[in-house]
Parts: structure tokens; C-alpha cells; sequence
């Protein structure tokens, strides 16, 4: 799909530079299982189909899980009117619009590619923002969609799931395996798949959650330079971080599984470390890159 959205060189180069590492780690451990595994075509098998209800199914999991539904112009005619402006600005097909009753305040979009596309509001977000601040942070999911990062995500974040099944493959096939299978040699074998497994499974973890990092500083600075007002999206932002932590325990676990498509994530601020595992950047840095672009559009004007 082509649009108005610039096409950002970086993010392209980081998304071919992950999948590139993935890629390699994907046939080093193919090549390990397959040593020390008969069966491996039966579990690779099992995570390519998850792989694909995710990818083709993606948009209806993820409303199902947020409670979303989808609305009519008539509906919520202003959100139409913000995805409506947008969408034209950037040329690029409107994706399906949905709502979820809940006071958490973000937004998200999924699907397989721009003609399968949802952007969902929360009405917690809807309450909470100004239009200016709404259009900025639907720029940002548009942004999301142009680029194809929920395709990349989910195509990115297979190695991880055969990973994990393969380590639970392994436990349950000793634990129920037979008493006769249960020598020295298999629990060696058990060992060494499930440490294989799991290096894996913390490797590509660390590698999608940087990529996804980077992806979300590009969506800023996509979704400020449609709009052409960086200040709007970064005062949404401030506001949508600083009301997230007053959130019920319970949405926000409801929430937490799906960080990765959001706005912003349903988490507070954590330790150095914590942000090495997050999938957004910390809202300082994403704040300082927001005034980054409005002293360039400043000097530009």
C-alpha cells in the first residue's frame, strides 16, 4: 500500500536487520531440534497454525479481547470525522473503526494489512482527549497500519512461539511418556531441548521488543508530521501516561497482553531494566523526539 506517509528508511532497515536475525536463529535452532527431536515437524507444524489464526485473525482476537465492537459514521460520527480527515490527508483506505467501553485511555489498530484494518478507540481515550490530541493519537495507529507493523510483529514474534511450545512439547511427552522412556539419556534429552528452547525464546524476545521500541518512535514521528502538530500528540501522551496509573487493576490486566498494539502501554514507568523489555520507549524520550520534530517544523516554516 502506498500513502502519504513518509517512508521511513530506519525502520524499514531495522525490520529487515530483526528479521534478518531472527531468520538465523530460526534455522540454528531448527538444526538443533531436529538433532535431538524426531517429532519437531509435529511441533512446528502446531506453532505455524497459531502463527496463522494470529496473522489472519489478529483483528477479531484482539476486539474480542477489548471489548470492542465496530461503529458507524452515525454511530460516532466525530471519530469517523478525525479517521475520515486522516485517512485522506494520507492517502490511504479507511481502516474499520471500533469502540471499547472502557475507561482505560489508549487506542489501537490491527490486522493482517491496510484493507483489514481496525483502529479501535477506548471511550476512556475518547473522554480524556481533545480532537486535536485524538486526531494526534490516531495518526500514530495509521502510521501502524501504513508501515504493516502488526504484519511484522506477528511474522517476527513466530520463533518465540515455537519456542515455547517446544519447551512445553518436551515436558509433556517425558511427564507422560511412559515409565520405560524415563532413563538418564531422556532427561538429558529433556535438558537440553528445554535450555536450547528457551535461549531461543529470550534472544528473539529481547530482539522483537527493541524492534517494537523503534517502531513506536517512528509511528510518533509519522503520526506529527501528518498532522503537523507534534505538540498535540505529545500532549496527548502526557495525559493518557499520567491517567493510566489511577486505572483499575483489572482492565489494566486486561490490557497488559495487548501493549504491544497500543498507544501507549498499560504500564507505569519501571527500572532500567523493565524498559529493556518494554515494547513502547520511555514517554521522556518519546516526548524529547516529539520536540525534536516541532523545532524542525518550526525552522521549516
Amino acid at each position: 500500500m502506498r500513502s502519504r506517509f513518509a517512508p521511513d528508511r530506519q525502520l524499514t532497515a531495522r525490520m529487515l536487520l530483526t528479521m534478518f536475525l531472527l531468520g538465523l536463529l530460526y534455522v540454528a535452532f531448527i538444526a538443533v531440534l531436529i538433532a535431538l527431536l524426531k517429532s519437531v515437524v509435529v511441533v512446528v507444524a502446531i506453532a505455524g497454525a497459531l502463527l496463522g489464526a494470529q496473522y489472519w485473525f489478529s483483528d477479531r482476537i484482539a476486539l474480542y479481547a477489548m471489548h470492542g465492537h465496530l461503529v458507524t459514521a452515525e454511530e460516532e460520527p466525530q471519530l469517523h470525522g478525525v479517521v475520515d480527515r486522516l485517512c485522506a490527508a494520507a492517502d490511504m483506505p479507511k481502516p474499520r473503526v471500533a469502540v471499547s467501553h472502557m475507561d482505560l485511555p489508549n487506542a489501537f489498530a490491527t490486522g493482517r494489512n491496510a484493507n483489514h484494518a481496525v483502529v479501535c478507540v477506548t471511550t476512556g481515550l475518547q473522554r480524556r482527549l481533545e480532537t486535536d490530541e485524538l486526531e494526534g493519537a490516531l495518526a500514530h495507529e495509521l502510521s501502524h497500519v501504513a508501515h504493516r507493523d502488526v504484519a511484522v510483529i506477528t511474522i517476527a514474534s513466530f520463533l518465540g512461539v515455537i519456542a515455547g511450545l517446544i519447551v512445553r512439547f518436551a515436558f509433556y511427552s517425558q511427564l507422560f511418556g511412559g515409565r520405560d522412556q524415563r532413563d538418564q539419556n531422556t532427561a538429558v534429552l529433556l535438558m537440553a531441548v528445554m535450555a536450547v528452547s528457551a535461549l531461543v525464546y529470550a534472544i528473539s524476545f529481547l530482539l522483537i521488543r527493541a524492534l517494537s521500541r523503534y517502531r513506536e518512535l517512528a509511528a510518533d514521528r509519522a503520526g506529527a508530521m501528518l498532522t503537523g502538530k507534534p505538540s498535540a500528540l505529545a500532549s496527548a501522551l502526557t495525559k493518557v501516561s499520567g491517567d493510566i496509573a489511577r486505572i483499575p487493576t483489572e482492565d489494566l490486566r486486561t490490557a497488559q497482553a495487548f501493549n504491544a498494539f497500543f498507544f501507549t502501554p498499560a504500564l507505569g514507568p519501571g527500572t532500567a531494566v523493565a524498559n529493556l523489555f518494554s515494547t513502547h520507549p520511555r514517554l521522556e524520550r518519546r516526548l524529547e523526539a516529539l520536540a525534536e520534530i516541532s523545532a524542525q517544523l518550526g525552522k521549516a516554516a
